[in-house]
């Protein structure tokens, strides 16, 4: 049986972890260079650094999974550094890029593990230089040693903001402020669900807390208005406080970001159906709680297919494994399995708890001002955007090409969504989601033919 995995972050990990143990040697691909995902992204050879400065309370955790990757490698058809830009599920083929060479594989069944992304909401002057996602702010410390800027501002809501300005301010960063849209209030009110993981609740306000200790400028229930900058590089970040007070705070870098949204475009290439989910205010892939999805033969773990962190995608991870190894009617282990459907079950009420305490600013979305960019492919604006609204995102895509540049709208989508929806007097979930198109990033246009690989 052909068994291919796409990703090697926690959940691409403790799958390849069950289907070796089960006699398989599956094809395991990764567009970075080494596995771990995101959240235990291990830097290049030349700049490792202790585990416990580089990844905190989570580098027991970081160190293990590091240690069944390497143990994994030699056992599976391993391929770093590849991009799946296709995936054709009529022909179960996967469609791939390495060192500009194009490649294809054959599946008889495949896991998806595609990790997540930054929610973006643009602001006044967010296509400066010098303005990065919460995400890239995290991965330039994480895998290159350094800062996003000398004096850096972070902006928008969720567990990522707190933990990016610890990591920025344990690092040695200077921090110039950090801006969360959520009140204090909405925090407190989600407290009591919260503490269903005291662990992870504690870690959190160990988190605000070292922030504050450290004289970090910290302002709660704001309304960022403008990324200031000059002709080279930012300036400083103007926001409005909870008591209405218009504030700004000099700065030359800003990192931003409202939470995170699943990479599903190689689900939706897969034929795989797509819901609203209100709580996460995410389109998320249909499937099951163990990872099956209504395109038999595709299964889905982890981040790439509901938000959920990297000790859910660990548990997702291995459950889908051992879904694909029943439905290929082989012995499961029963006792294993309903372990990992409990703990599923908690952590699912958990993260509900943490969507709760972090909503998506949804109004901020919905009323920008008219002469902000909003699509930066097509340097779109959010005012065309509302001059040609029709109750349909994607025929608004067809008018305005919100949407049609190099991302296909990863960036734009959710906020256009929210423009969309405030101009048309509709829910979001009504106007329906840009559908995805292969490649489902840009790749380089080359005459060499595809290779045809035995998985």
């Amino acid at each position: 049986m052909k068994i291919a995995v796409v990703g090697a972050g926690p959940a691409g990990v403790r799958a390849v972890e069950v289907l070796v143990a089960a006699g398989h040697r599956p094809i395991w691909i990764d567009e970075a260079p080494d596995g771990g995902g995101r959240i235990y992204q291990r830097p290049p050879a030349a700049l490792r650094r202790n585990a416990r400065e580089l990844y905190g309370f989570e580098s027991t955790k970081a160190a293990a999974l590091h240690g069944c990757l390497d143990r994994l490698k030699p056992l599976v058809d391993w391929r770093p550094e590849t991009l799946v830009w296709h995936i054709h599920p009529g022909r179960k083929t996967l469609y791939m890029l390495n060192g500009g060479m194009q490649a294809t594989a054959a599946y008889d069944a495949v896991l998806l593990c595609t990790g997540a992304m930054d929610r973006v909401i643009p602001l006044q002057g967010w296509t400066q230089p010098g303005v990065t996602t919460l995400g890239a702010a995290q991965i330039a410390v994480k895998a290159q040693g350094c800062a996003i800027g000398h004096r850096v501002a972070l902006v928008g809501t969720g567990p990522l903001l707190w933990l990016v300005a610890h990591q920025y301010a344990k690092a040695g960063a200077q921090v110039a402020v950090v801006i969360d849209t959520t009140s204090l209030a909405s925090l407190a009110a989600a407290a009591p669900g919260l503490l269903r993981d005291s662990i992870t609740f504690a870690k959190g306000l160990y988190y605000m807390g070292s922030v504050k200790a450290r004289g970090i400028p910290t302002v709660h229930g704001a309304i960022p208005l403008a990324i200031e900058h000059d002709e080279t590089a930012v300036t400083g970040v103007r926001f409005r406080d909870a008591r209405g007070r218009e504030q700004r705070v000099a700065c030359d870098a800003v990192g931003m970001g409202w939470g995170l949204k699943p990479e599903s475009q190689l689900a939706d290439l897969a034929g795989i159906p797509f819901d609203f989910d209100p709580l996460q205010h995410n389109w998320l892939p249909e499937r099951d709680a163990t990872g099956r999805t209504p395109v038999a033969s595709h299964y889905l773990a982890g981040d790439g297919a509901s938000i959920g962190g990297a000790a859910v995608a660990e548990l997702a991870g291995a459950r889908a494994a051992w879904a694909i190894l029943q439905d290929a009617g082989r012995a499961i282990d029963t006792a294993a399995v309903r372990r990992l459907d409990r703990a599923l079950a908690r952590q699912r009420k958990i993260r509900a708890a943490l969507e709760r305490a972090f909503p998506f600013p949804v109004r901020l979305a919905a009323d920008l001002a008219d002469d902000i960019i909003l699509c930066r492919c097509e340097g779109l604006r959010a005012g065309e955007l509302r001059a040609a609204a029709v109750s349909d995102l994607n025929r608004t895509k067809a008018l305005t090409r919100t949407g049609m540049g190099r991302c296909q709208g990863r960036i734009c989508g959710v906020a256009a969504s929210e423009v969309l929806a405030a101009a048309v007097n509709q829910e979001t979930a009504t106007l329906g989601r840009l559908r995805g198109q292969p490649p489902v990033k840009p790749m380089p246009v080359t005459s060499l033919p595809a290779r045809e690989h035995a998985a």
